[in-house]
């Protein structure tokens, strides 16, 4: 899809909505990225904002409610079921649930959380106990490890039995037998190393892993220091309970850059 396409997409349907059959609507919605669609749901008035979001796809429900805004994401949330809402976001990574989730009502969530599957909803509740504005909030919990003894043949095996690598995966993390944190080992070292050594000769100790209590714009100065691409999160013990991966990070890099253009000094 062009970008021109998926432009002239999203300024039909915000000029020319009240004029257009549902089917054609769906289809210049089909052309949009969710950040479009959901711009166009914030600049709709609420009887066509609850139409255009009525014509998608519920697999495609959850890219654009993270998107959106907390009071407009919430408004449109309490009009579609439990069972549509948990199909909508259930491809979406931890914390963008746990960013939908996390402002509904208790009741409600509670009650989603109980319909999900076991591990989902363990995920999700590991990611709803700590503040959205540190690393805990930006974690996911779709972390790959491995022990120090293990050998690289052992450790390609098991990358190849996986039926998918978690996005944004450029490292994997070394743990001991209490999952403690002990190093990390970039894919590209997994790939030109002897199958024979063991992982505790190749492993990267230098590096420390985050906090999970870090406040999330330090989190990002640290990888925008480190050209980081992912990085472990340990809690106050030291156990590996994630990673963060850039695409939060740039989330929170935008989000301070909005900020800081509101509260920029003015000429006097």
């Amino acid at each position: 899809m062009s970008d021109s396409n998926s432009n002239d997409s999203l300024k039909t349907i915000l000029d020319d909505a009240s004029n257009l059959s549902l089917n054609q609507i769906r289809r210049l919605l089909k052309k949009m990225t969710a950040p479009e669609i959901a711009h166009a749901l914030e600049s709709s008035p609420p009887k066509q904002r609850n139409l255009l979001f009525s014509l998608l796809k519920t697999e495609e429900e959850g890219d654009v409610l993270f998107e959106l805004g907390e009071e407009i994401q919430q408004d449109l949330v309490s009009n579609i079921s439990n069972e549509e809402l948990i199909e909508a976001v259930k491809e979406l990574e931890l914390d963008e649930i746990v960013d939908i989730l996390q402002n509904l009502p208790e009741e409600r969530m509670n009650n989603i959380l109980s319909n999900m599957s076991l591990v989902d909803r363990k995920r999700i509740e590991i990611g709803l106990t700590f503040p959205d504005n540190t690393a805990g909030g930006l974690l996911n919990t779709d972390v790959i490890s491995v022990r120090p003894n293990n050998s690289i043949n052992e450790v390609i095996n098991y990358l190849r039995d996986q039926s998918d690598l978690p996005e944004n995966t450029d490292k994997i993390f070394v743990v001991n037998n209490e999952n403690e944190y002990l190093g990390e080992l970039l894919i590209s070292k997994i790939i030109t190393s002897k199958p024979s050594m063991l992982v505790r000769e190749i492993m990267d100790t230098e590096f420390l892993p985050i906090d999970v209590d870090l406040d999330d714009k330090e989190v990002a100065t640290i990888f925008e220091r480190n050209d980081l691409i992912s990085s472990s999160v340990v809690d106050k013990d030291g156990k590996l309970i994630g990673r963060i991966t850039i695409d939060d990070v740039v989330d929170v890099i935008r989000e301070d850059a909005d900020q800081n253009l509101w509260v920029w000094p003015r000429c006097c």
